[in-house]
């Protein structure tokens, strides 16, 4: 079983970035697929990055390709998401999200573990 913490959510103006944080309890971090997911009020949970378990595939959902950044430091247990160039519609609370099971990278009820959530806030 793991506990995940995320941290780095805020206030910021577009086009500003923010650096989301994750750490990740337990010692088989590097045995679970990772992902952030965000949830815009009045809306579905949404699929934005996931690093596979090997460290070799990152996926991202297209509206932030190019801007978000999803990396992953399993010896310290940590996940991050460098986000650029910050839009209104980015506003949300970004989930981290863990999984030991295969599947769709995009689908929430594959993964068992969620933190409690970041609060971003992008002004126009």
């Amino acid at each position: 079983q793991v506990q995940l913490v995320e941290s780095g959510g805020g206030l910021v103006q577009a086009g500003g970035s923010l650096r989301l944080s994750c750490v990740a309890s337990g010692r088989t971090f590097s045995s679970y697929t990772m992902a952030w997911f965000r949830q815009a009020p009045g809306k579905e949970r949404e699929f934005v990055a996931a690093f596979s378990r090997t460290g070799g595939s990152t996926f991202y959902e297209d509206s932030v390709k190019g801007r978000f950044t999803m990396s992953r430091d399993n010896a310290k247990n940590m996940v991050y998401l460098q986000m650029n160039s910050l839009k209104p519609e980015d506003t949300a609370v970004y989930y981290c999200a863990a999984r030991t099971t295969s599947g769709n990278y995009r689908t929430p009820l594959l993964y068992a573990y969620w933190g409690q959530g970041t609060q971003v806030t992008v002004s126009s």
